[in-house]
Parts: structure tokens; C-alpha cells; sequence
């Protein structure tokens, strides 16, 4: 199976899970680079339009100015300026703005920025060419949004196309955003969640092992806290369809044994193709599915998705819950498929993506026989690929409220990971300051973890306690059914105020004992319970207890823990790979790729990517003294995290393992290791291709990379792909799409040996079809 969104973009960065600058070192780069842009617009005539501008400068329509424009009229990110399609300056995106405004929204659909099979799919029926004669502009558009109610904007937005939804939205500051993402509103289906007043939370208890006490332990957590009423998402580390199935069960289980599975819905993040096979192995083992998608066709099948197929999963989603979609700015581009325009526009395609197939799931539920009452939203990740995307906190509450609007103008239930990878200059506090700014537009929901660090994916994020502090500083509820379950639990009394039992997981342990038929006594189930809390701690994971000042804060103790951790990761993502470390590797070729230094791995992500020429040179040598004999090349690279690699009982031990099961499974493995200095994931490909393209029969690739440096755990990853030698042969056709990953690899996590096993064991079956 394919790698799940979170391991794919990952892979994208190799890996950007958790990297820091310093803060004044960062902000000060930004400033730097704020003001160089591609796109320069010096002067306009007053009341000229996008397309009149262009066929002033160049005497007919050109798309590529088309889409700089279009760039241009954003407020600052790297992601615009890296594709270059970024204003070259304040006044250019003043001068943007303005041909935008000045342009009719029906000159905007027939000249879509993308033309694929997907643009023909997410193009409304009745795409307007005017609404009235008081909205035939972008700027009457905004004007429109600004001043209407939720039912006008509501019965003309159905019809305003993902073009010109993205587009307006590049004309709004802040508080307009807010002004229009504050008034629409599109709950479920009966439910709150999304609803006016209203701030979910999908529960995220990942676990480094997929370790189902890990993941138990986290949902009692969060209900603890009164926190949890959208959706039970697990982000798995293994896509097999045996370990999904297994996490899915224990998720089912505790919304069953409360009798709550009508409310509230599971789900474990792994490809839909997985979920799908899951489903047919156990029917009635899933409930909600889960799948990311992009804004092109292209982009799609990085995903190893396409139309056809996720319209066929679509339809197939008759039931009270359908379909959970992820998405966010920066995605496409990072992996090739910019196309050319802005990530604003790309993120609003997605948008009309999703709302198609809401569409689909309805007509479905309508055909079977059902009212007509999808369950589908979405989550806008945003923040999570690092500073190539944008690297401020003012531009992650920028990216959010964008898509707050966007999502909501395109009718969806739409939620956000306000997040931040730890190489971008968002702090611990600063995420505090985001959520302030972004919670006025009322997202239907946002994630929740014990922490803001996220024990797998070693990112930040918002903590079960950030709920407690949002719900009391905004005044926001949860879903009132599960409200409800949070009273009878008694975490809450039936003012809605904390109890004595609130922040208390082994007392939601107690109830869940009790609703099991334990009849034991209440000490015996306790004493059970804390011991269980203990194990999972004792494996790096985080459960709160209790609060600090107020109920909106960590108590004391784990508060340390995690600015400790926070602190470890800075020293991760700078350290590298030590002289004396590469030469004590067995075996050892080092190279190194394009990038200067570890500032230039870190802001500019495909300088890792790429050998630099001596490199590829010693590669090819290794390839003619080989002479075809070896079908597997281990790969090591530094990544963002070097200390994992360094790591005393890491790299050793797995190696080892790794060796001796790849000889016991048959393959013949290279005995050079080739260590790459500042390697991304894709460098691993490049390897694969000079070593083994135009070579007879599968070869494999197995890179060994450090990632994930705030988790803790110093994790490092093992990515493999094993392609035939003609595609090898085929310079850029290797990607994620046919890679797999074992990841969260550590002493303290997923054990070497273990991982090695997993590895062989996984590449048999790659190899085997």
C-alpha cells in the first residue's frame, strides 16, 4: 500500500516533522526575503482588469502572467515565492488586488488557472456568470460577503466556482476574513459540529507503536476533559491492513461500550484502499473514512487516488458516516505539482474536490434508499510541511482564516490543525497567540492531543487544555449530545462546570470498566488503571493530569517535560553527522547532496534532494564495481534529526538485524552503507537510479533517515522502494507513490530489531506484488 498522508509528506521533506531555527535568526530571514518576489507590476491605469492588464503588456491572453497575477494578489508566503509567483512588493500586490477586484467573476470561470478532468468535476452546474447586477466583479464579490446574511451568501456560493471562491478571499484582510468565516456556518447532519457558537475536537491519540493502550489511554484523556466530539482519528504507523484493523477495533470498542457509536465516529488515517480492504476482511469495523487530496490530477496520484476511484468510494458511502478529508496550502507544490499557480488557488480546488463529493455521497445516500444527509468534512492541516510553505505565525493565522472562509463558502465542515512544524518560528506560546487570532471565524473543530506535541509526529499542535482555554475565553460548546455524555461521565456537572473527576482519566477508566461489566472493586480497577498510565508513560507518551493554574493549563510537572522536549528538538534538527560517526559506519561510502549548509537543508528543502556532482560520480563508480550483483543498497542519511542516528543502541543494532534478515529472506544486499550529508528522501531515489537503472528485475532502495525530533524519542525511519530496473531507468519516475515506510524507529520507541524485521518483511511483499 501506498504511504498515508502524514508519511507522505513527510517523505516530501525527508522529514520536516519538527525542525527550529532560532527565533531572531528566522524572523530576520523572512524580513529578508518578504521583499523578493517574481512578480512586479510597477503601475496600472485606473479601473483596468486582470485580463485588459494582460493584453496591455503582452497583446493577448497569456496564462503564465495570468496565474503571476493571480500569485501576486496573496498576502506574502515562501511557497508563492519558491514556484515564483510571489509579488515582488507591497505595491505590486497592491496592483494586483485592484485588477483583481476590477475583474467579472464570469471572465474568471472561463479562464480557469488549471485545466485537468478534475476541474471539469468540481465546476458547479451553474457557474455563475453574474448573480445580479450588483455582484459581476470579484470586488462586488467580497463587498457582497461582507455585507450579506448567512442565506444570501449560502444560496450563491453554491454556484461561485474554486477559482473565484480562492480569489476573493486574496482581496480580504484579516478581519474581513473573520467578519465572513464568522457567519456561515455548515454543521453536520444532526448535529452541532460546525454549527454556529460551536468548537469541536477530533481526538488524535497516536501512538509511536500503534500501541493499542497508547490509543486507548489518550481517548480517556481527552474525555477526561470534556474534549473529543467530531471524531476518534488515529494517525497509524503501519498502513498494513492487520494493524489498521486492529487499531480501528479498539477505537469501536469504546464508543460501543459507551454506547455513543450513533454519535460519535472512528477512524485510523491509513490509505482508503486500506480502510476499504479493513471493511471487507470485518464489515462494521470502520465508520468514518478517511482520505487526502489534492488540487490536481497530478498531485492526486501522489496519493495513489484518482477520480474515478474516489468517486466509486463515494458511492459506496451510504451509512450514517461517509468520508473525512485532509488537506493544506503548500502540499502540491512540495511535490511537483505546482502547475504553476498559487497555493491559495491550489487549497481552494481541494475545497470544490471535497464539496463534489459530498455531492456524490448525498445522491448515493438518496439512491439507496436513505435520507440524503452526508457526513463529510474536512481538515485543512495547516502549517504542517515547514518554512518552504510559510514560516511566521502571522502567516499560519493568515493560511487559516483563508481557509476557514474558503471551506465555508464551499459548504463544508471545515476544522483545523492549527500547527506548526518546530523549524518554523512558532513557539510553544506562539501557537497560544493563533488560536487567539484564528477562533473568531469558529472553525468547526480542531485537533486534540494531551500535549501540543504530538508523540509520533513530533509536531505542534492543540492540547486537550487548549479546548478547556478556548471554550472559556470564547464562550464556545461542544456537541451537545456528547455534552451530554460528558455529564453523565461526570467530568462535568449539569451546569456544564468542571467537577472534582474532571482532568481524571483513571475515573473514565472507572466508567469504563463498570459499562464492561467489571464489578470488581473501585480500588482493584484504579490501582489496574494507573498502572497502565504508567506503562504508557513509560513509553514516552503523554497523558495529562489535572491542570496548573487554571483549568487551560498543563500542570507544573508536565509542562517541563515538554518544553524539555521542545529544547531537545532545536538540538536535533542542527546537529549533524559527526566526522568520527560516518567513519566508524562499516563499510562506509559517504556523499553528500547540493546543499551548502545545514540553513540552506533546512529553508530550501530540494537542495537535499538532488547529489552534487562528485557525488553522483563516486555513485557511478560504485555501480560499475558491483558488476549486477546486488538487488538491495542501504542508504543512511542525517535528515532533520542526526541524534537519532547517532544515537547509541540505533543504527548499530538495526543494521545488524536488517543484514542478517535480508540474507535469511533471500536478498543480496550491497556491503557498502552510503551515508548522504544533508539527504532527504528523494536523494534515496537518485541513488536507485544510478545504481540500478536499465538493471534486470526488482532492486531496493532502503533509506535510513533521523526525523520526528520533537517527539522525544529520537526516532529515525527506514523508507523502501524496489522497483524494476527499468524504472529505475527512468530519471524522476521514482517517487513516494511506490515507497513504503517504517518509521518512529528508537531504543525507546519502535525497537531496531523489531523495525528490521518489519522492514524485510514488508519488502518481500513489495517485491512479491
Amino acid at each position: 500500500m501506498p504511504l498515508n498522508r502524514r508519511d507522505f509528506v513527510q517523505a516530501m521533506l525527508g522529514s520536516s516533522m519538527a525542525l527550529t531555527l532560532s527565533f531572531t535568526q528566522s524572523r530576520k530571514t523572512s524580513a529578508e526575503t518578504e521583499s523578493v518576489g517574481d512578480v512586479s507590476i510597477p503601475e496600472i491605469i485606473a479601473g483596468e482588469d486582470l485580463f485588459f492588464y494582460i493584453n496591455r503588456m503582452r497583446g493577448t491572453f497569456d496564462p503564465v502572467l495570468y496565474c503571476q497575477l493571480l500569485g501576486a494578489a496573496n498576502e506574502f508566503k515562501e511557497g508563492d515565492q519558491m514556484i515564483g509567483v510571489a509579488a515582488a512588493d507591497q505595491a505590486s500586490r497592491r496592483h494586483a488586488r485592484s485588477l483583481l477586484a476590477n475583474t467579472r467573476i464570469k471572465e474568471i470561470n472561463a479562464h480557469p488557472v488549471y485545466q485537468d478532468k478534475l476541474t471539469e468535476y468540481i465546476i458547479p452546474a451553474k457557474a455563475i456568470s453574474t448573480a445580479s447586477h450588483t455582484v459581476e466583479t470579484v470586488g462586488d464579490l467580497k463587498q457582497f460577503l461582507l455585507t450579506e446574511n448567512e442565506a444570501a451568501i449560502k444560496q450563491l456560493s453554491q454556484s461561485l466556482s474554486s477559482d473565484v471562491i480562492g480569489c476573493v478571499v486574496k482581496l480580504m484582510s484579516q478581519q474581513e476574513l473573520i467578519t465572513v468565516g464568522s457567519k456561515i456556518f455548515n454543521p453536520l447532519p444532526g448535529s452541532q459540529i460546525g454549527a454556529k457558537g460551536y468548537l469541536g475536537a477530533r481526538i488524535q491519540p497516536n501512538s509511536p507503536t500503534d500501541n493499542p493502550d497508547d490509543i486507548f489511554w489518550q481517548v480517556l484523556d481527552g474525555w477526561s476533559y470534556a474534549v473529543g466530539d467530531v471524531v476518534l482519528g488515529t494517525n497509524p504507523v503501519s498502513s498494513e491492513p492487520e494493524s489498521v484493523a486492529a487499531i480501528e477495533l479498539v477505537l469501536r470498542d469504546l464508543l460501543v461500550t459507551f454506547g455513543i457509536d450513533h454519535v460519535l465516529p472512528h477512524c485510523v488515517l491509513s490509505h482508503i484502499d486500506v480502510q476499504a480492504e479493513v471493511e471487507r476482511r470485518s464489515p462494521g469495523s470502520t465508520a468514518l473514512w478517511f482520505q487526502s487530496i489534492a488540487g490536481s490530477d497530478a498531485a492526486n496520484q501522489t496519493f495513489d487516488i484518482d477520480l474515478k476511484k474516489i468517486r466509486d468510494y463515494a458511492h459506496s458511502r451510504t451509512g450514517q458516516y461517509a468520508l473525512y478529508f485532509e488537506t493544506g496550502q503548500g502540499a502540491d507544490f512540495t511535490n511537483g505539482h505546482s502547475h504553476g499557480f498559487d497555493m491559495v488557488l491550489h487549497e481552494s480546488r481541494k475545497y470544490g474536490f471535497a464539496r463534489s463529493l459530498t455531492r456524490e455521497v448525498a445522491t448515493a445516500q438518496q439512491e439507496s434508499g436513505r435520507e440524503s444527509a452526508p457526513w463529510v468534512h474536512l481538515n485543512d492541516v495547516a502549517g504542517f510541511i515547514g518554512p518552504e510553505v510559510f514560516r511566521t505565525r502571522e502567516q499560519l493565522v493568515r493560511c487559516c482564516l483563508e481557509d476557514i472562509v474558503m471551506g465555508k463558502l464551499h459548504g463544508l465542515t471545515i476544522g483545523l490543525d492549527v500547527c506548526s512544524t518546530l523549524h518554523m518560528d512558532v513557539s510553544l506560546d506562539d501557537l497560544d497567540w493563533c488560536l487567539d487570532q484564528i477562533m473568531p471565524a469558529n472553525p468547526a473543530y480542531l485537533m486534540a492531543l494531551p500535549t501540543k506535541i504530538d508523540p509520533m509526529l513530533g509536531y505542534l499542535t492543540t492540547g486537550f487544555q487548549d479546548h478547556v482555554r478556548i471554550r472559556e475565553k470564547f464562550g464556545y460548546r461542544v456537541n451537545d449530545a456528547m455534552w451530554s455524555f460528558f455529564q453523565k461521565l461526570q467530568v462535568i456537572d449539569e451546569q456544564g462546570k468542571p467537577t472534582g473527576n474532571f482532568g481524571n482519566p483513571l475515573h473514565v477508566y472507572l466508567q469504563y470498566r463498570r459499562k464492561k461489566g467489571d464489578t470488581r472493586g473501585e480500588e482493584v480497577i484504579l490501582n489496574e488503571g494507573r498502572r497502565q498510565m504508567n506503562e504508557v508513560r513509560s513509553r514516552g507518551l503523554f497523558l495529562a493530569e489535572g491542570f496548573g493554574k487554571t483549568q487551560g493549563e498543563l500542570a507544573p510537572a508536565l509542562k517541563i517535560q515538554i518544553d524539555q522536549i521542545y529544547d531537545d528538538a532545536k538540538q536535533s534538527i542542527w546537529a549533524e553527522l559527526t566526522p568520527a560517526f560516518v567513519a566508524s559506519v562499516p563499510e562506509v561510502l559517504p556523499v553528500e547532496t547540493n546543499s551548502s549548509d545545514r540553513m540552506e537543508y533546512i529553508l530550501h528543502p530540494t537542495t537535499g534532494e538532488q547529489l552534487s556532482k562528485s557525488s553522483v560520480k563516486s555513485i557511478r563508480n560504485l555501480r560499475e564495481s558491483y558488476l549486477d550483483q546486488y538487488n538491495v543498497q542501504i542508504v543512511i542519511s542525517d535528515g532533520l534529526n542526526a541524534l537519532s542516528i547517532m544515537q547509541e543502541e540505533h543504527l548499530d543494532p538495526f543494521l545488524s538485524q536488517l543484514r542478517q534478515e535480508l540474507k535469511s529472506a533471500g536478498f543480496s544486499t550491497a556491503d557498502r552503507n552510503i551515508i548522504v550529508r544533508s539527504g532527504r528522501v528523494r536523494a534515496g531515489y537518485q541513488v536507485g537510479e544510478l545504481l540500478f537503472g536499465g538493471l534486470p528485475g526488482n532492486r531496493a532502495i532502503l533509506h535510513i533517515i533521523g526525523e520526528r525530533p520533537g517527539t522525544g524519542h529520537r526516532t529515525f525511519s527506514v523508507y523502501m522502494t524496489s522497483p524494476n530496473g527499468s524504472l529505475w531507468g527512468k530519471a524522476g519516475q521514482v517517487d513516494h507513490n511506490i515507497t513504503r515506510v517504517v518509521s518512529g524507529i528508537a531504543a525507546t520507541a519502535l525497537k531496531p530489531e523489531t523495525a528490521a524485521r518489519d522492514t524485510v518483511r514488508i519488502l518481500h511483499q513489495m517485491n512479491a506484488g
